[in-house]
């Protein structure tokens, strides 16, 4: 896999006098805009696990009109499930008190209404994905069963599909790389024999071919995510996963990855958006996967879906919600397509 390293801090950092030679070549460069690619705008879907999950269905609900073909969350709940309260994001929203779906679909009808949200219909067709760990001792079952309940009101059943079979702690499953499935460690990617990233994507597109099995021909680039939220919890740069024909002009679908808390490149390095599993299904299926992060700024490195950081947190108007969707229109590029998706002068690593 070829790797954009481009922060002047991550070259300072490498060891070894060939690889010196390489980071003064790159001292001065900075971290690389956005590329623009010929993305098909109507096969954007989204997806997150634990806060991610949270923040994919406020995607999903709050900017329908963009993500009409699909979400999965993974240990999430319901839209607005926290109600703005931390509280409330602690207990029920852990699954340790009723989730009063009726309240927060009453909630959702009337800021769609005032134009707050999309239109709720924008959701009829799309596909969901849900996953809930049978051993989740961090966010219960039932948790996205509300889910699941609140779903059923916008969107038609049979396009639900929701998973707890699987006896795993809280983290995003693979089959084959993370600590062992029971575990509750760092990087909150746990190996238990199931690939849950190609469990979503197969859901949210349909029959895919299969994923590559050796080594990717696409690139994973680091893009500046200051132009987008220069604070809001949001980290400095982000990743973005580019296939070898994505980036020669083939017209392709967007997928959009969100990490959990204590899950972002600042914490875990580069385990999630290289080894979740997206990718290796992207590449052979022509899918560009955005991976934003958040940084400092968040607590516990979350998603804000509590309101953390604005009080609008699960309306179009807050803050991180804003910088992702600007972040994938700049990928889109208005429509646009482009002949050259690579960034300017990447230094590559094997």
């Amino acid at each position: 896999m070829r790797i954009t390293r481009i922060r002047r801090a991550a070259i300072s950092a490498m060891m070894g006098a060939g690889v010196l030679a390489v980071a003064t070549a790159f001292a001065t460069t900075r971290a690389a805009p956005i590329p623009r690619l010929n993305i098909d705008r109507t096969q954007t879907t989204v997806s997150g696990v634990s806060s991610g999950g949270y923040m994919a269905v406020q995607l999903h609900v709050a900017y329908s009109a963009r993500f009409s073909k699909g979400a999965a969350a993974v240990t999430g709940g319901p839209f607005n499930c926290a109600e703005g309260s931390l509280i409330k994001a602690l207990t029920r929203c852990m699954g340790k008190a009723a989730i009063p779906v009726p309240e927060l679909v009453a909630a959702t009808n009337q800021w769609a209404k005032d134009g707050a949200i999309d239109a709720t219909s924008n959701l009829a067709a799309s596909k969901v994905y849900l996953f809930a760990a049978a051993n989740d001792s961090v966010v219960k079952e039932g948790t996205t069963t509300s889910l699941f309940e609140y779903y059923k009101t916008y969107v038609n059943p049979a396009n639900i599909v929701m998973k707890t079979d699987v006896k795993s702690e809280h983290g995003f499953l693979t089959d084959d790389y993370g600590t062992a499935c029971g575990s509750k460690e760092m990087p909150f990617i746990t190996n238990c024999n199931f690939d849950l990233a190609g469990a979503i994507l197969q859901h949210l597109y349909g029959e895919l071919a299969a994923r590559k099995s050796d080594a990717l021909d696409g690139s994973l680039v680091e893009f500046d995510q200051t132009t987008f939220a220069a604070a809001n919890g949001m980290g400095a740069t982000g990743w973005i996963y580019i296939p070898k024909t994505c980036g020669s002009g083939t017209s392709c679908r967007l997928h959009v990855a969100l990490h959990g808390c204590k899950q972002n490149v600042a914490e875990v390095g580069q385990a999630f958006v290289r080894n979740a599993g997206y990718n290796r299904w992207a590449e052979t299926n022509n899918i560009v996967v955005l991976y934003p992060q958040t940084g400092k700024g968040a607590t516990n490195g979350c998603w804000d879906w509590w309101g953390y950081d604005d009080a609008n947190y699960a309306k179009k108007s807050a803050p991180q919600m804003r910088a992702i969707v600007a972040m994938m229109d700049r990928l889109i590029g208005g429509g646009a397509t482009s002949t050259s998706a690579s960034p300017t002068n990447p230094s590559v690593t094997k």
